[in-house]
């Protein structure tokens, strides 16, 4: 399970991991299969892109949602032959994204175009506070 990666822009060593990647992914095996991804918000809707292609999403892709998180899982089968080079990743492939406290999980629509996946979750009005104060009582010693 992977969760969205907010990055520092002005950090140096996240671009070193991604350009020397391979020789990682023994160290950090969650960066082989992740699935990449970007979050905004738009006309009273959280929208998801996943970057998923080279997939038949009829039979290789499943996106749930529920419990505060949205799955995303696909699978991409291939041919891999000794005869070439290639930096194409074959096998199962999945992300899971904390969804923000006002998201409806019923209120989703997912569309696929070109290899780019669009998931919309409508966001409800009521807004909850993540964090709320807690009061504390002592037994009066």
């Amino acid at each position: 399970m992977s969760s969205i990666l907010h990055r520092n822009p002005k950090s140096v060593v996240p671009d070193l991991i991604d350009w020397f990647e391979e020789p990682f992914l023994t160290l950090r095996p969650y960066l082989g299969h992740a699935i990449k991804v970007e979050d905004y918000t738009e006309d009273d809707h959280y929208v998801i892109r996943a970057e998923v292609a080279g997939i038949d999403p009829e039979n290789e892709l499943e996106v749930t949602a529920g419990a505060g998180y949205l799955t995303i899982r696909a699978v991409r089968s291939g041919n891999i032959e000794d005869k070439h080079r290639t930096e194409f990743r074959y096998g199962s492939f999945s992300r899971t994204v904390p969804l923000p406290p006002d998201a409806d999980a019923d209120d989703v629509t997912a569309e696929y175009d070109k290899g780019i996946l669009t998931i919309k979750l409508g966001l409800k009005g009521e807004r909850q506070e993540a964090m709320k104060p807690v009061q504390v009582s002592t037994s009066g010693k």
